[in-house]
């Protein structure tokens, strides 16, 4: 049996997608914090398992009768280590053979600008130490992200964003599920790592470019200095706790963290990932 933790989030629920087209649904079991939002799940015949990840009692009988278990990483970013290591420590004490992780595809963990990111690495850390089997699933940001980062009225204003002309392989999310899944039921044994990102690499300029070719409007890009960012943040009423985590993200791609490009998502899908104008048009329902 494979566990999903996070089942019913949005990465959750695109891996429970195609987990069910592909394996019995006897086969699947969903970690949920809110059975009642996993109704859709239960009725399609996956195992309902209430707990989370600060509850031990709860990660312990959610981890009876399964072979694999996916840890989806979780928000709480002040504790985020720690409750991964519960499940960790939850699933080795059951006897699972691999725990799957859904980790960043950052390149340097010693120079990387964004610290909540940190947290991926030592749990990273915690899952090659705890001896089982693993699959790390490195992945790039999500497609999905652009229109928080860029913001309402993109079509009107342009895009403003202090990364310069860094770029990286945007991928969408569903994608990144569904090849999640795949490597799931299909990846050898071992301790592996897959990176999964788009084809190719795109800077926020090039995002400009396709949006304006979509929409037929003239979508410009202007590189702007973080402080100038911050100060937009702030007029559009971001949480000043926010700021340097949206900051973060954006000096990562700046400086270059994330512009390799793997053939990791595209082998596990069975296909290219969507392109950039294919991707953006489906958010914007261009």
């Amino acid at each position: 049996m494979i566990l999903i933790t996070g089942a019913t989030g949005q990465l959750g629920s695109a891996v429970m997608k195609q987990l069910l087209k592909r394996t019995p649904a006897s086969q699947i079991a969903a970690l949920v914090r809110d059975p009642g939002k996993a109704s859709a799940l239960e009725a399609q015949g996956a195992a309902i398992r209430t707990g989370s990840y600060d509850d031990l009692a709860s990660l312990d009988r959610a981890m009876q009768g399964v072979e694999k278990v996916l840890l989806i990483a979780g928000t709480d970013e002040d504790n985020r280590v720690r409750q991964h290591q519960n499940v960790i420590d939850a699933a080795r004490q059951a006897g699972v053979t691999c725990i799957a992780y859904t980790s960043r595809s950052l390149k340097d963990r010693r120079t990387v600008s964004n610290k909540l990111m940190q947290a991926h690495f030592e749990t990273e850390d915690a899952i090659k130490a705890s001896g089982l089997n693993s699959l790390l699933f490195r992945n790039v940001l999500y497609l999905d992200a652009v229109p928080g980062f860029v913001g309402e009225g993109v079509f009107e204003r342009g895009i403003q964003l202090p990364t310069a002309q860094g770029r990286l392989p945007f991928a969408l999310r569903s994608e990144m599920g569904e090849a999640i899944a795949n490597a799931l039921l299909d990846a050898p044994g071992g301790q592996t790592t897959y990176t999964f990102t788009g084809s190719q690499p795109a800077s926020f300029g090039d995002i400009a470019a396709a949006l304006s070719r979509l929409s037929g409007k003239a979508v410009t890009y202007t590189p702007i200095e973080p402080d100038v960012f911050e100060a937009h943040l702030r007029a559009r009423g971001v949480p000043e706790v926010v700021i340097p985590r949206i900051v973060g993200f954006l000096t990562d791609i700046r400086n270059g963290q994330e512009d390799e490009v793997s053939s990791d998502l595209e082998h596990w899908l069975g296909r290219r990932p969507a392109s950039l104008e294919a991707g953006l048009r489906s958010l914007y329902n261009l």
